[in-house]
């Protein structure tokens, strides 16, 4: 186990490769060894400290993955602040949640994305920003917070600028830094990452350097990390997806990230030629996205051996053509959630193919993974479903000022409880099968929306499906099947039917069946189910006069 700080852990990887490429984004051609990364961190949180930054404080970051995304957050773990990143598809309502319930010290933010204006909502929420001296902001709404800066060259009134911050640092003597970072525990709350709200409230979870570097060691060895590799990191870095199985995976085996700031298909995959990365991450939506780019065939994707696709149900069948066509025989999944730093499970880089498509791996080195009954607690036989949950190093330090949300989800034993159903093999591989409340009871009878969105996305037509509880009268629940068409393709509601005729069980068949052109989904690329049953429960109603 590694027993350093996020900042030793820089330090030292400097210190062994100091002019090593750290940071690269291929499309406008930047460039960080790691030396100048360091030292840009060095003057950071120099800038920050001067605005009243100190160690234990909350600094929040939003924004898409903007090149100073992580100098901000390597900046507040040299301080011993805690960085709380924020979903970048936030809008008011959920922003004012977060501020008030992380107690944000300091907010930072980038220009925005899509039709969110961050300035613009942040002045709407703290209107003060227009009439306080920076530096001495008062807010009714929000009595923590002291700061705004915005991650970028331009000024705008009551914000300080990332330039702005870095002249102020040549004020502060660096030995003031290096005192703070000495007093710093590798067991100290590093992160905070609101879980992403598909149910209920979303939660601040907290995780140490401890959980993280940790968590992205095992990752690497898992893929065969060097500082030879280089990976493009197309996922957001607000999520554990790209801070953790990303950068930390990196940094601790001292290689190279090949960053974008947004997803887009198209850049994507000019990265991976021009930089010639090794390894590729994504959800298996971005996955599609490439696959399915009518550039694709020009682009040579041979530097390409490993990487991870996760997120959501990984199909099968988008595993087996991820290997073959983008030259990945290596590639990994992982399976986790945001407690547990996040990843508890993973594939090989040596596994096989039916292994890496049909399972997420097994148990991380110093985690019991078990696989427990819901109803009595207690393990579950081989082959037999229950809940997925775990013990060991991984697990959070729990909720951000929810302690009985934190009781709820680690138990007595001290086992995380995930919600996740899934079933172990006999070689230590465990199978995720659904979610507990994802599960639809149509009539007392148990359906698993993995098992026939697996089943469907074998029709040619089909280029990605979800299947979703849907409210009925009769039933309580009925499957409905929401699909998106490869471009080109037509479906029928009768030809899926017929497809599921003899070869599933009658009462698994979908009852309703919409086809769209995109899933809702959470800023870190979760399908966010809830709104499906929604959505299928009113077209039932308004459309077809369903109850």
């Amino acid at each position: 186990m590694i027993d350093l700080t996020l900042n030793q852990l820089l330090r030292q990887k400097t210190a062994a490769n100091p002019d090593h490429e750290f940071m690269v984004y291929a499309d406008r051609d930047l460039r960080f060894t790691y030396a100048e990364f360091d030292k840009r961190v060095d003057n950071l949180a120099c800038g920050l400290y001067a605005i009243g930054v100190r160690k234990g404080d909350n600094l929040g970051i939003w924004a898409t993955n903007v090149p100073d995304w992580l100098t901000y957050m390597f900046a507040c773990a040299r301080l011993g602040a805690v960085a709380v990143t924020v979903n970048t598809s936030y809008k008011l309502h959920e922003l004012e949640y977060l501020v008030k319930q992380s107690d944000l010290k300091v907010l930072c933010l980038s220009d925005g994305m899509k039709d969110s204006n961050y300035v613009q909502m942040i002045k709407e929420l703290v209107p003060e920003l227009d009439t306080y001296e920076r530096g001495c902001l008062k807010s009714e709404r929000f009595p923590c917070l002291k700061n705004v800066v915005f991650m970028g060259p331009e000024k705008f009134r009551g914000l300080y600028s990332t330039p702005e911050l870095l002249l102020l640092g040549q004020h502060v003597d660096i030995e003031i830094i290096h005192e703070i970072e000495r007093t710093v525990s590798p067991h100290d709350v590093v992160n905070m990452q609101y879980t992403s709200g598909t149910t209920g409230f979303p939660k601040g979870v907290m995780l140490t350097s401890y959980n993280i570097v940790n968590d992205g060691f095992i990752i690497g060895e898992r893929m065969r990390y060097t500082e030879n590799d280089r990976l493009c990191l197309l996922v957001p870095l607000f999520h554990c997806f790209g801070i953790v199985l990303g950068v930390m995976a990196v940094l601790t085996h001292g290689a190279t990230h090949v960053l974008l700031e947004s997803f887009d298909p198209l850049v994507a995959l000019a990265s991976i030629q021009k930089e010639k990365c090794t390894s590729l991450y994504g959800v298996p939506t971005m996955f599609i996205a490439e696959l399915n780019h009518p550039m694709f065939s020009m682009f040579d994707m041979s530097s390409l051996r490993t990487g991870i696709m996760a997120g959501s149900g990984v199909p099968v069948e988008l595993m087996k053509t991820v290997i073959d066509k983008m030259h990945m025989p290596e590639i990994t999944s992982v399976y986790g959630l945001t407690e547990s730093s996040p990843g508890m499970t993973q594939s090989h880089w040596n596994d096989t193919v039916e292994v890496k498509a049909n399972t997420v791996g097994d148990a991380f080195e110093g985690i019991d993974v078990k696989v427990l009954d819901p109803e009595t607690g207690k393990e579950c036989p081989v082959g037999v479903q229950g809940e997925m949950c775990c013990k060991g190093w991984n697990v959070m330090k729990g909720y951000y000022k929810m302690p009985e949300a934190t009781a709820e989800t680690i138990d007595k034993n001290g086992y995380l409880h995930s919600g996740d159903l899934g079933v172990k093999d006999e070689d230590g591989n465990y199978r995720i099968t659904g979610r507990i409340k994802d599960m639809i009871i149509r009539g007392g009878e148990n359906i698993y929306p993995r098992e026939i969105e697996e089943f469907l996305i074998q029709m040619p037509q089909i280029k990605d499906i979800q299947v979703a509880a849907v409210k009925d009268k009769k039933y309580g629940e009925i499957t409905g099947a929401f699909i998106i068409l490869h471009e080109g393709m037509t479906l029928k509601e009768e030809d899926v039917i017929e497809y599921c005729r003899g070869k599933i069980s009658k009462f698994k068949w979908p009852q309703l069946i919409m086809f769209l052109d995109e899933f809702p989904m959470t800023g870190s690329g979760k399908i966010q189910k809830f709104k499906l049953t929604e959505l299928g429960t009113k077209y039932r109603k308004e459309v077809l006069g369903l109850e």
